[in-house]
């Protein structure tokens, strides 16, 4: 499956648009909480436990996004827009959603 944030694909001629696809990933505040208290790479402002936990919910949106394209027999997926959010009563989760376009390309 071909997923790129531009509306084409260099080399490839898109012969059908299947419809927007998207994939989402919510995470609570315990998955925060949990992590929280166990990092120990904090350094310089970055936590590498929480951007493991956010890379991996991308990657899970990504893939979600990828498996509803292919219901559609797509076997590409164009104009990728990634996001961010915070949501709940006081925003305690942060959902990251991820759209684009299912295409077969040749």
């Amino acid at each position: 499956m071909l997923i790129t944030t531009t509306p084409s694909i260099e080399g490839h001629r898109i012969t059908a648009y299947h419809g927007v696809v998207s994939g989402e990933a919510i995470l609570g505040a315990n998955v925060f909480r949990d992590f929280f208290a166990s990092i120990r790479d904090f350094v310089g402002g970055r936590s590498g436990s929480y951007e493991k936990v956010l890379g991996d919910a991308r990657e899970h949106a990504m893939s979600e996004m990828a498996e509803r394209a292919r219901r559609l027999g797509a076997n590409a997926v164009v104009g990728v827009d990634l996001d961010y959010g915070a949501i709940g009563a006081s925003e305690s989760m942060l959902m990251v959603t991820v759209t684009g376009t299912a295409a077969t390309v040749a």
